[in-house]
């Protein structure tokens, strides 16, 4: 089984994903990219299962160049509603650059979709920092009880 199959969601209850700074396809504001100051984005969330016991945040972008290109992972965020702008509460693995933050849009060429999935998990996860987005969705499969997206996109210059 793929590692991305492993976290689609199947039987889940779907969580309501949004953010104040962009619409769902919308663009995402210039301030969360390479071009601005390189934070995360708000995201608000909602229907939250009751047996959740924390939250993983995976932004990734599938129209990079030579694969999926990972912008952020993050586990083990308490259960929250609102993840604030530039603000951080759980472990930060490794991107797809070498870092354990947020790394913002900043696509090569063309506009380029950034999805901001999250995952209600019914337990803790037990990964090292140094842990990348395969061993992370192989870590929370079967754990899984709320998925949710909201897809930016983004151009540079724009």
């Amino acid at each position: 089984m793929k590692n991305e199959e492993a976290t689609k969601a199947v039987a889940y209850k779907r969580l309501k994903l949004s953010s104040t700074s962009f619409a769902d396809n919308g663009m995402i504001p210039a301030l969360y990219t390479c071009e601005g100051i390189n934070i995360n984005p708000p995201l608000d969330i909602e229907q939250i299962p009751d047996e959740a016991k924390c939250l993983v945040l995976i932004v990734d972008d599938p129209d990079a160049p030579s694969k999926t290109w990972v912008h952020w992972i993050i586990w083990n965020i308490p259960v929250t509603h609102h993840i604030k702008e530039n603000e951080v509460h759980g472990v930060e693995g490794v991107n797809d650059s070498g870092h354990h933050h947020y790394d913002g849009p900043c696509p090569p060429s063309g506009t380029h979709r950034y999805f901001f999935k999250v995952y209600a998990l019914n337990d803790l996860l037990d990964l090292p920092a140094s842990a990348d987005k395969v061993q992370l969705e192989k870590a929370m499969s079967g754990l899984i009880v709320g998925f949710g997206e909201i897809v930016g996109l983004y151009k540079l210059g724009s």
